[in-house]
C-alpha cells in the first residue's frame, strides 16, 4: 500500500473516530446551568440520556421561538387562550418562554411544542370570569391544549400553572383531557402552586389522577416556603434562582413550583430517550423510587422527595413493571391515589401547622382549666358576708 493512500486511511479513521465522539458527548444547552445542575445529578443523567427524539410539550403562555436557546427546537401550536396578545408583544411568552429552556436545559436533545393556555398579561390578576366563561361553554384552554398535545406527538406534558392562573376548580372536561392523554401513553405533570401554607387549596391541574404534582425545594433541599403542601404531592425538583431564559433576550433569574415542574419534565425526557417503551406509571414509579427520601418518608410538602435525575435515568433501561389497568368512570369518589387520598376534596392541612394548633388548643385548655381552679380557690378564700355571701368584686365594694 502506497504511503499516500495509508494517510489517507490514517485520516478517515480518526476523523469517523472523532465525529463519533463528538455524538456521543453531552451537547448542553444555551440557557445556564445553576445549583440545580448538582441537585439534581444533572452530569450523570445527561451522559447517559440527551432526550433525543423526545417531545415536550410546555402548555403555557407562548414560547418566544427565536431565542438562542430554543431556536430551532421549538413548534408553535394553537393558542387557546386568545387574549389579543401576539409574539412579540412583552407580555406574551414571558413565562412560557422561560419554562422552555429549562425543560431544554435538562434535556438539550429533546424537542418543544409550544400550546398557548394562559396569559402573561396581567399576571397577578388573572381574568378568572373570562376563564370560567370558556369552561362554562366546554371550551377550558387546558383541556384542548393537552388533547391537541396528545395528538400532535408529545411524550411529555410540561404544565407549569395553576390556582393563581385561574385554574383554581374541579373540571370535568379537564379531567377527560388528562385521561386522554395518559391512554395515548403521555406523561403528564404540573407544579403544585406557590401558595405556601395558607389555606393549602386545591390546586389543578396538578391535582387531577394522572399528573404528577411537583413541588419546589430550596438548595439545601428542604421545602420551599412558597410550595404549596398538598397530600397528593408526588415528588419535588429545585425551584430557588433558577436563571431561565427572558422572552425578550437574556436571562433571568426566577422562583416557584412552575421552574421546578419543568425541569421534572426535562428529566422524564431524558427516560423516555433511555427507553422509549416506559408508560406514564413507570415513569411515575421510577421517579418515586429513585428520588431523594426526606428523612421521615414521604409527606404533604415534597411527595416522595427530590428528583435524582441520575438514578432515575439509569432505571428507567429496567422500569417496574407496569400493573395499572383502565377502568370505568364512575363518579368523583373513584378520583383517587392508591392510598384512598381523594385528589378532588380539600386537601389537610400541613402536618406540622395540624400539629401547632392541636398542641396550641391543648395549651389553651389546660390554661382555661388552671383558671378555673383558682377561681375557685380565690372564692373559698375570701370572708363570708352577711347570709353567707361573698363581697363585692366591683371597683366600689360595698
Amino acid at each position: 500500500m502506497k504511503l499516500k493512500t495509508i494517510r489517507a486511511t490514517c485520516t478517515a479513521v480518526a476523523l469517523t473516530g472523532l465525529l463519533s465522539t463528538l455524538a456521543a458527548a453531552p451537547a448542553y444547552a444555551a440557557t445556564p446551568v445553576g445549583w440545580e445542575g448538582r441537585a439534581l445529578g444533572l452530569s450523570a443523567a445527561q451522559r447517559q440520556s440527551q432526550g433525543r427524539g423526545v417531545t415536550v410539550a410546555v402548555l403555557d403562555s407562548g414560547v418566544a421561538a427565536d431565542h438562542p436557546a430554543l431556536k430551532g427546537r421549538v413548534t408553535t401550536g394553537p393558542d387557546y387562550r386568545q387574549d389579543g396578545l401576539r409574539p412579540g408583544n412583552p407580555d406574551w411568552g414571558r413565562h412560557g418562554t422561560s419554562m422552555a429552556s429549562d425543560v431544554l436545559k435538562v434535556a438539550p436533545g429533546a424537542r418543544i411544542l409550544s400550546v398557548r393556555v394562559t396569559s402573561d398579561k396581567d399576571d397577578e390578576h388573572i381574568d378568572e370570569k373570562d376563564l370560567e366563561e370558556l369552561r362554562k361553554r366546554g371550551r377550558s384552554p387546558a383541556a384542548q391544549g393537552i388533547r391537541y398535545a396528545a395528538d400532535h406527538g408529545a411524550d411529555v406534558i410540561s404544565m407549569s400553572f395553576g390556582s393563581a392562573d385561574g385554574f383554581s376548580t374541579y373540571d370535568d372536561e379537564e379531567t377527560e383531557a388528562v385521561a386522554y392523554a395518559v391512554r395515548k401513553g403521555v406523561t403528564l405533570l404540573a407544579s403544585a402552586g406557590n401558595s405556601g401554607d395558607k389555606g393549602n387549596d386545591n390546586s389543578y391541574p396538578a391535582g387531577y389522577p394522572g399528573v404528577i404534582a411537583v413541588a419546589a425545594t430550596q438548595r439545601n433541599g428542604a421545602r420551599a416556603g412558597f410550595s404549596t403542601v398538598h397530600t397528593y404531592n408526588d415528588i419535588a425538583a429545585p425551584g430557588v434562582g433558577i436563571v431561565s431564559a427572558r422572552n425578550t433576550g437574556g436571562y433571568r433569574t426566577i422562583n416557584g413550583t412552575s421552574p421546578a415542574c419543568a425541569l421534572a419534565a426535562g428529566v422524564v425526557a431524558l427516560l423516555y430517550g433511555k427507553n422509549r417503551e416506559l408508560t406514564p406509571a413507570q415513569v411515575n414509579d421510577i421517579l418515586i423510587a429513585t428520588a431523594h427520601r426526606p428523612a421521615h418518608g414521604g409527606s404533604a410538602l415534597l411527595g416522595y422527595g427530590r428528583i435524582d435525575a441520575a438514578a432515575a435515568v439509569q432505571a428507567a433501561a429496567s422500569p417496574p413493571k407496569d400493573r395499572t389497568a383502565p377502568v370505568s368512570y364512575q363518579g368523583k369518589e373513584h378520583l383517587a391515589t392508591p392510598d384512598g387520598t381523594a385528589k378532588t376534596k380539600h386537601a389537610p392541612l400541613e402536618q406540622g401547622l395540624w400539629m401547632t394548633g392541636l398542641v396550641a388548643a391543648g395549651v389553651g385548655l389546660g390554661l382555661l382549666v388552671v383558671a378555673v381552679l383558682l377561681a375557685r380557690s380565690a372564692r373559698r378564700r375570701e370572708p363570708a358576708g352577711p347570709a353567707g355571701m361573698a363581697h363585692p368584686q366591683g371597683p366600689f365594694p360595698g
